[in-house]
């Protein structure tokens, strides 16, 4: 085939299909530069707010950076989605009358992505406020975990068992949140046990405090069912926490079935 009827095929491809090649490629451009960006920030930023204070990366700077890293991904990926929609003149058209009810369309926009704006504002918020960091050992709705990550939309705890609960950014920002290790960086052993209702309480309070002298124990509750007693512990790192309050319990159990209560 002659050079000028390849150059004629191309020409007629090219202009059947030039819309979706460039929009391809700015979506391309848009992802690879997320990517791109996301790691740079990652490495550099760290770097730079580790010297900045100190030497270390505060769970405060490690929050905010990871909070700004997602921002910046997604904003590069709208203009990109931006910019490839744009090459669709058809489209253009289409929505022309739409778009000239401005007021319908931002309307129907914002209540279908309510949700969404909300947690990432929310998200924002926590990463301003930081009532949580990375790395705080925290209780939210009866769940307790280490925070993990705190992304644009949702954020992720993990638990003593290694499951992670993911919970959104605006239910988390409006709920009461226990978090044991903002103020310090270690947080507090706590252990309940349970004796039966015709159990000796005071005998067991003198059994626990004989076994285990670096406890608290006291007599926490008293009720129908029987008598609760509560143990602290010393305080750990947040990665031990689990294991420790698991070692107090069997102990404190151990100590109770050799003295004949239960």
């Amino acid at each position: 085939m002659p050079i000028h009827g390849v150059t004629r095929i191309l020409a007629s491809w090219w202009s059947d299909n030039d819309q979706w090649v460039t929009a391809l490629i700015a979506l391309a451009i848009a992802f690879g530069g997320a990517l791109a960006v996301d790691r740079a920030l990652s490495r550099r930023a760290a770097a730079v707010a580790a010297r900045l204070t100190g030497g270390a990366l505060t769970p405060e700077a490690d929050t905010r950076l990871r909070f700004l890293r997602r921002v910046v991904e997604v904003t590069i990926i709208l203009i990109g989605v931006a910019i490839a929609l744009a090459q669709f003149s058809s489209l253009e058209r289409l929505v022309a009358p739409f778009l000239a009810s401005s007021a319908i369309v931002a309307a129907v926009v914002g209540f279908a992505s309510r949700t969404t704006l909300a947690n990432a504002v929310a998200g924002l918020l926590l990463a301003v406020t930081q009532p949580l960091r990375i790395g705080d050992q925290v209780t939210f709705e009866g769940e307790t975990g280490m925070v993990e990550d705190v992304r644009l939309t949702y954020t992720y705890l993990r638990t003593g068992a290694g499951a992670r609960i993911v919970i959104p950014n605006e239910r988390l920002a409006s709920g009461v949140l226990r978090n044991d290790t903002v103020l310090e960086p270690t947080v507090g052993t706590e252990v309940s046990l349970w004796l039966a209702r015709d159990a000796d309480a005071l005998r067991a309070l003198e059994v626990l405090r004989a076994a285990l002298p670096e406890a608290t124990t006291t007599l926490a509750e008293v009720a129908v069912e029987g008598t609760r007693v509560a143990l602290a512990g010393e305080a750990v790192a947040p990665a031990t926490r689990f294991a420790r309050e698991a070692e107090l319990r069997e102990r404190a159990f151990g100590a109770l079935r050799a003295a004949g209560l239960r």
